[in-house]
């Protein structure tokens, strides 16, 4: 028999590495699918880790492995802190994204760490995760998996435009859902910022006291990749070989390379949403960067909303929880109009326990 309800802990670490988010949420279906976020947290990355995710590009299949085992179990750890520390008792499964080590849809090639049995035999529960390879195999993008979200539980509106390591966006188009990368954001700032000595650029102020150095704007405006029509997707292998070589070869101030890359993005992001729509929902970090906000806002016909701090910082892995509980339930939860497969299709892999 289908349930009806299920309380799910979704767990969601992106490129950024701002950290792993861990919520505790309901999914009832009645008439239509809701929610409720009951429980949520960030546990920030320890240094030793951030430095191994920041450099998973420079090692070797074989070396990921080794990575992929210690990355489940440190993974496993913080979950089941999460748990104990909230005294959870009532869990239908963990869900979880992993994190992305190698996006190369184009070589059929996409690898997240931390999906190996030892994550569901540390916790004593079921686990499904590992949501992007088997669309890889149908010959999509694997990614973005976010929009069967948008569409389910944000239908209100016209735009869901997430602000993480990268700008993505999804909406309705000929009456199937439309989403893709647009462009790089937080991988790109804080990559820069951190040169200030710090993680992020508070509400976009070291941007805002830049100035735009037009030719690097052009530069950047003119890769190639923008014009590609979707289905496309991002990766940080990409942001390696074409964005930061064409920054670091301007030597620039790092308050203007914020500047005029917050520029960019805003650009970038406004050229998408101008095209059709009255409002867009804008979440994930960026969504705290009021000058790109402002940016975005003044370049954009579409009314900005921002929502509640629990969606802002959340939304991916309430999405990711999602994704689960279609695929707990044996129902599409990717879609080849976004991801360019050649079928919709139920993916994840599920780890049950060895007890």
């Amino acid at each position: 028999m289908i349930k009806c309800e299920y309380k799910v802990v979704a767990v969601m670490s992106g490129t950024s590495l701002d950290g792993i988010d861990l919520i505790y949420a309901s999914y009832l279906y009645d008439n239509q699918l809701n929610f409720k976020i009951h429980l949520s947290e960030t546990v920030k990355y320890p240094e030793n880790w951030k430095l191994t995710l920041s450099q998973l590009t420079n090692n070797s299949i074989e070396e990921l492995s080794g990575i992929d085992n210690d990355y489940s179990e440190y993974l496993a750890s913080v979950v089941l802190n999460f748990i104990n520390q909230n005294k959870l008792k009532d869990i239908d499964f963990v869900a979880s994204h992993g994190h992305t080590a190698l996006h190369q849809p184009e070589n059929d090639l996409t690898f997240q760490i931390g999906n190996q049995q030892i994550f569901a035999d540390m916790l004593k529960l079921k686990v499904i995760c590992d949501f992007r390879v088997q669309d890889v195999a149908y010959g999509g993008q694997g990614a973005p998996l976010v929009p069967i979200g948008d569409r389910l539980l944000f239908r209100e509106y016209d735009f869901c435009l997430n602000l993480g390591g990268f700008a993505n966006v999804s909406f309705e188009s000929h009456e199937e859902r439309v989403a893709f990368d647009i462009c790089p954001v937080n991988i790109v700032l804080n990559h820069y910022v951190s040169k200030l000595n710090l993680e992020y650029d508070d509400k976009g102020y070291f941007s805002s006291k830049g100035h735009i150095y037009s030719s690097l704007l052009q530069g950047l405006n003119t890769i190639e990749f923008y014009i590609q029509e979707p289905p496309k997707s991002l990766g940080l292998e990409w942001v390696q070989e074409y964005i930061i070589p064409l920054i670091d070869s301007c030597d620039l101030q790092t308050e203007d390379i914020l500047r005029t890359f917050v520029e960019h993005i805003a650009i970038q992001i406004s050229r998408v949403i101008n095209k059709k729509g009255r409002n867009v929902l804008i979440t994930g970090g960026g969504a705290y960067n009021n000058f790109l906000i402002g940016r975005i806002s003044e370049l954009s016909r579409s009314k900005v909303i921002i929502p509640n701090k629990s969606i802002i910082e959340f939304k991916e892995a309430l999405v990711f929880g999602l994704l689960a509980v279609l695929r707990e339930r044996n129902e599409v939860n990717c879609l080849k109009s976004v991801t360019g497969a050649k079928k919709d299709h139920s993916s994840g892999k599920i780890l049950i326990p060895k007890i």
